[in-house]
């Protein structure tokens, strides 16, 4: 018998996911529920963290990599006294202290975490070593080494403080590893420190307030779940959008360089619409565009 590959459906699904699950087992119940030939995500989630998984349907997987470079914003609390095996409190703890920070030494030491910085990610990561995952060499013994890696964070705030804790949001670029920044704040503060709750607020335009919640999932018909469904475009709002002529839509969908009206520098990666339909993203080139991916939702 041959094997059911599921329907051609497209769009955004943005999940509000809970802690205990890690991304891709939500992004494989959401292919499950609407019975989806095929489906993805734009940015991992450690499992114990909650809020933001935007799972891409189909032809918006294409768009994945525009979203993933987009910023995204992290509420996070730093618990004080203890280095953890994972930089969360899912780890062994590995070094302790007994010093506290201040809320003023708290602040001062920010700036220091904000802008372009060098980032070491945590030993427990999906950061590829010799082509195996970080987390699955920790999990066998070995004493994983990774190299530091630029960063750009934009905000790194405190939100309120109790002698053993620290509430921050953190806005930052693609990459970024809030646990790291808890381990490398401990550090510096001389108290150590490791994450004890992670909720992404936004990533991109996507919003958690406006997240589809997990839970519903299983118990919502696929009507209820097509019908919170976004566009492809929803992720390509930091793009210029390009209209297409109707000689230059044919072009584009035949993978060519076709006519659009619009205004963008030359070379700008930008999208292109007809009659509100995506057709592709692209470079501009005066007067057309040169696709680079091509959505193809007939």
């Amino acid at each position: 018998m041959a094997r059911k590959k599921g329907r051609e459906i497209h769009g955004w699904l943005i999940v509000d996911k809970p802690a205990g699950i890690g991304s891709t087992d939500v992004v494989s119940r959401v292919r499950w529920a609407l019975d989806a030939k095929k489906a993805g995500h734009a940015g991992t989630l450690d499992p114990d963290a909650t809020g933001v998984l935007a799972v891409a349907l189909g032809e918006a997987t294409k768009t994945v990599p525009i979203l993933t470079d987009a910023l995204k914003a992290y509420d996070f609390t730093v618990n004080w006294g203890a280095e953890t095996s994972t930089d969360d409190a899912s780890g062994q703890v590995i070094k302790s202290a007994e010093t506290r920070p201040s809320a003023d030494a708290i602040r001062a030491a920010l700036p220091a975490f904000t802008g372009e910085i060098m980032q070491v990610p945590p030993a427990v990561s999906a950061v590829k070593v010799d082509g195996a995952r970080a987390y699955d060499l920790a999990r066998e013994g070995e004493v994983v080494e990774l190299a530091a890696r630029p960063l750009w964070v934009e905000e790194l705030d405190l939100l309120a403080t109790t002698p053993d804790t620290a509430d921050l949001r953190m806005v930052c670029g693609k990459g970024g590893y809030v646990r790291a920044i808890a381990r490398d704040l401990g550090r510096q503060l001389g108290c150590l420190g490791h994450v004890a709750r992670l909720r992404r607020i936004w990533s991109g335009p996507f919003d958690a307030a406006d997240g589809f919640a997990f839970d519903r999932i299983d118990r919502a018909n696929q009507a209820e779940i097509e019908a919170a469904l976004l566009p492809i475009q929803s992720a390509l709002a930091d793009l210029p959008e390009m209209q297409a002529t109707d000689i230059g839509a044919t072009r584009i969908l035949n993978g060519n360089p076709g006519q659009v009206l619009g205004h963008a520098e030359f070379g700008e990666e930008v999208w292109v619409s007809r009659q509100g339909r995506a057709l592709c993203i692209g470079r501009y080139m005066g007067g057309e565009v040169q696709p680079s991916r091509v959505f193809n939702l007939d």
